[in-house]
């Protein structure tokens, strides 16, 4: 039992420093929004970058952090070879990566057509290959069980990120014009740097490379590598294609727009990450326990039951919201706000379900899955978005997500079948959509409107509160 604590409360450490550096980033968003600091041209660059960079994570560390996972706990193999040999394998990738972002580097930037921001490539490149180089490391500290080191690490990261964005975009921003979007990148860089040489003496000796094992290894990799991208294609494909897609002279405004409104869905996320850190170990300790399907139904329905209520909480008081990006610029994007948050609540229910293909040994199916959404979410924003704008993109970001959640549904079923209550979870999606769409026909503003939005929203969380309560006693016992 004290072993089993133990391992919750390194989870809930590991999990806890995750959320809080996401988090962190979120709350940047009214920093660089704000009036005085990036119009929405200027943000778009930003958004744009970072998109590519999510994709670029994935190449360079090449599912190299799991691999280590498994063939550090395999008996036959000495812990300290499988580290040298998934190490030197992401550095034999990240140091070329480097290398030739830095010399082409005007290049890469004309084919991004942002051919004025040769500089944000290199530094931009060099921050993703640091921090590459420090994925096993941490990895290392969570096999070995330091939880407390990981998290002094991480924070480091993101205490200097913060206290350098106040620095110049709160301070000296509004004094110095020189200040521009290439310090975003550099502040990045130096976070970067700074946990790259906190994590040095973690480096392992060359020796401990292994040729022989690398090739083991390499298959066990590729196979997550596919999979990650895809999922960055689902996740993050929209910021990076829109350039490529919308009139060159209104591209980066729209794309800044997009990127900044995209963020108020992120309340949805944050919660799902949560959710998987604890839902993850409770499936698996879980699972032959007797009636042990009933309870992940009964989880469903309270997921998005949450999930729905977080969404009409948004979107009944968005005019308070919006102001979390202040500048008003940006406002005219709110109207993709609904679309994302639904299409978040979907990716949420698919993760749910995905317990089927965990507990049945099944994971290709996952991957399987996530290319068929990536398939689907190029399709659709090659179709959607030179017609609608970054309003095809949030379409397309919901078609995938409701798409991989029915097939995972269809194909879960077949294997590990769910006694999951749909119609219950189909009333509560669609009644908080009623709801939130019956408020905005009413013609009440003021206080009286917000007023009766509270009522709305109070009515929607007693009903849920009703159905569900007789299921949170088993599932707290």
């Amino acid at each position: 039992m004290s072993a089993l604590r133990t391992l919750a409360g390194q989870t809930a450490i590991y999990g806890l420093s995750s959320i809080v550096a996401r988090f962190i980033n979120f709350l940047l968003t009214p920093l660089y929004t704000s009036k005085g600091v990036f119009p929405p041209e200027e943000y778009g660059v930003i958004t744009a970058f970072y998109a590519w960079a999510a994709f670029l994570t994935v190449l360079l560390t090449f599912g190299m952090e799991t691999t280590f996972f498994r063939f550090a706990n395999r008996k036959e193999l000495d812990t300290k070879r499988a580290y040298g040999t998934a190490f030197y394998a992401v550095a034999f990738i990240a140091l070329p990566f480097i290398f030739m972002s830095v010399l082409f580097n005007d290049g890469i930037a004309s084919a991004m057509r942002y051919p004025e921001h040769g500089n944000l490539v290199w530094m931009l490149a060099l921050a993703l290959g640091l921090d590459a180089m420090t994925a096993i490391p941490m990895a290392r500290l969570r096999h070995e069980g330091r939880p407390w080191r990981f998290v002094a690490v991480n924070m480091s990261n993101i205490g200097i990120t913060v206290a350098l964005s106040l620095y110049f975009f709160a301070y000296r921003m509004p004094h110095d014009p020189s200040i521009n979007v290439s310090y975003v990148f550099l502040i990045n860089l130096v976070a970067s740097g700074v946990k790259f040489l906190l994590l040095v003496p973690q480096w392992p000796r060359f020796a401990q490379f292994d040729r022989a094992l690398l090739k083991p290894m390499r298959a066990f990799a590729w196979p997550l590598a596919i999979a990650g991208l895809a999922g960055m294609v689902n996740e993050t494909a929209d910021r990076a294609v829109l350039k490529y897609l919308l009139p060159a002279d209104t591209a980066d405004a729209q794309i800044g727009i997009y990127g900044a409104c995209y963020k108020l869905a992120v309340i949805i996320t944050l919660f799902i990450q949560a959710f998987r850190m604890g839902a993850e170990p409770f499936f698996f300790s879980h699972a032959k326990e007797k009636n042990s399907k009933q309870t992940f139904a009964r989880i469903m329905n309270l997921f998005v039951a949450v999930c729905m209520a977080a969404f009409l909480t948004v979107m009944l008081f968005i005019d308070v919201f919006k102001w979390f990006i202040p500048n008003p610029a940006y406002h005219e994007g709110l109207r993709v706000v609904p679309i994302l948050m639904l299409a978040n609540v979907f990716l949420g229910i698919y993760y749910n379900q995905s317990v089927w293909y965990k507990l049945t040994d099944r994971t290709k199916a996952g991957s399987t899955i996530s290319l068929i959404g990536a398939g689907i979410t190029l399709l659709l924003l090659f179709t959607l978005v030179p017609r609608f704008g970054y309003m095809g993109a949030a379409w397309a970001t919901l078609i995938c997500y409701v798409t991989m959640a029915a097939i995972s549904y269809a194909w879960g079923q077949r294997h590990y079948p769910v006694p999951y209550n749909v119609s219950r979870v189909l009333l509560y999606m669609a009644g908080a959509v009623a709801l939130w769409w019956g408020s905005e026909q009413l013609p009440f503003e003021g206080i009286l409107g917000y007023l009766i939005r509270l009522v709305l929203l109070s009515v929607y969380v007693m009903a849920v509160w009703l159905k569900e309560r007789s299921t949170l006693r088993p599932l707290s016992a």
